[in-house]
């Protein structure tokens, strides 16, 4: 948790919440979302899963040690989802993160503060090294996201995944445990603050400069003999 922002497992009884975020967010998901590609001769016939097999299927996971599986609450109410997955462990300790969040809290830095949440927890409490996040060049807010916090991009991978009907290229950012020693929401809070103190600067020089040197701020003063 941190401010407005919550991260919390996933569950059944999100099912109702869940569908009316994602609902409503359909036309603003749809180019970003994993699909399914079309059946090979040889390989099974695949389906959407329901949302409760979807549950069931990232609970299994977690308890495999595979995955960690989130929902994003911003002042109290459901508005995305984050999920830390294909976890490898041995000489590698590495695992992706993915995520999506309601277009009305986009900008507010909901995001941001959820993947900082989730990379120190991966780092500091699950134990991982490395962590990643695969993004399409075209999706520019979720770029941001991950400029803002300081993912290092490390290069493309073509037609990595399949998005939106068709096989898809991504870019690769990541960061190690060794990169962020002071904790990643720490970092996120800094950057925010001095972004803050800048605009306020510039807001304040942008005021000053609109009053001329010898200007009273008063409009159209009344003229000789004009006075009543």
């Amino acid at each position: 948790m941190e401010g407005d922002v919550v991260l919390r497992p996933i569950k059944v009884r999100d099912q109702r919440t869940w569908r009316e975020v994602n609902r409503r967010n359909r036309d603003w998901l749809r180019p970003w979302e994993a699909t399914i590609p079309p059946p090979t001769p040889s390989g099974p016939i695949a389906h959407r899963p329901t949302y409760r097999q979807m549950v069931r299927h990232l609970r299994a996971e977690a308890n495999a040690g595979r995955m960690l599986p989130f929902v994003i609450e911003y002042q109290g109410r459901l508005v995305g989802q984050l999920t830390v997955a294909g976890i490898t462990w041995g000489s590698m300790c590495s695992g992706h993160i993915g995520y999506w969040v309601d277009q009305s809290v986009a900008g507010r830095g909901v995001m941001p503060t959820a993947v900082a949440l989730v990379t120190d927890h991966c780092f500091r409490t699950v134990g991982l090294h490395r962590v990643e996040v695969c993004i399409r060049p075209e999706n520019g807010p979720s770029r941001r996201v991950v400029e803002k916090l300081g993912f290092r991009e490390e290069g493309l991978r073509p037609r990595y995944l399949h998005i939106d009907g068709a096989w898809r290229d991504h870019l690769v950012f990541a960061l190690t445990a060794e990169e962020v020693p002071e904790g990643l929401l720490g970092r996120w809070q800094r950057a925010r603050s001095e972004q803050t103190r800048l605009d306020q600067t510039r807001s304040g020089r942008a005021g000053r400069e609109q009053v001329q040197p010898g200007q009273t701020g008063a409009q159209n003063p009344s003229k000789p003999g004009n006075a009543n």
